[in-house]
């Protein structure tokens, strides 16, 4: 787990109050443990691209949260898909065909 402290070392052009206001906007969500807020990597990330989208792309404050919403929508999928990939490789060719016929000859 990653401390502010460190999050605004490794995230150049941060600062605290945009931080806190991007935590408290939803924009990041980091844990809390014990009075301390902690980030993990997958959120350093995150505020990366927040300031990518806000800084190289002119993304503003209204439209941030919609960006943000689809990207989320989209890893998703992404990760769904996956993870019907990995089923699919799992099952053999055989298994595959018969269930894909089977479903289709259903509808």
């Amino acid at each position: 787990m990653i401390t502010v402290t460190t999050v605004l070392q490794r995230v150049h052009g941060l600062d605290e109050p945009t931080l806190w206001s991007w935590v408290a906007q939803d924009w990041v969500r980091p844990a809390r443990r014990g009075g301390e807020t902690l980030f993990e990597e997958m959120d350093i990330a995150r505020l990366r691209l927040i300031l990518e989208l806000r800084d190289e792309m002119e993304v503003g404050e209204t439209a941030m949260p919609v960006v943000l919403s689809l990207l989320d929508q989209l890893h998703a999928s992404r990760r769904h898909m996956r993870r019907l990939c990995e089923m699919l490789d799992a099952a053999g060719p055989e298994d595959r065909v018969r269930d894909i016929l089977g479903r289709l000859g259903g509808r």
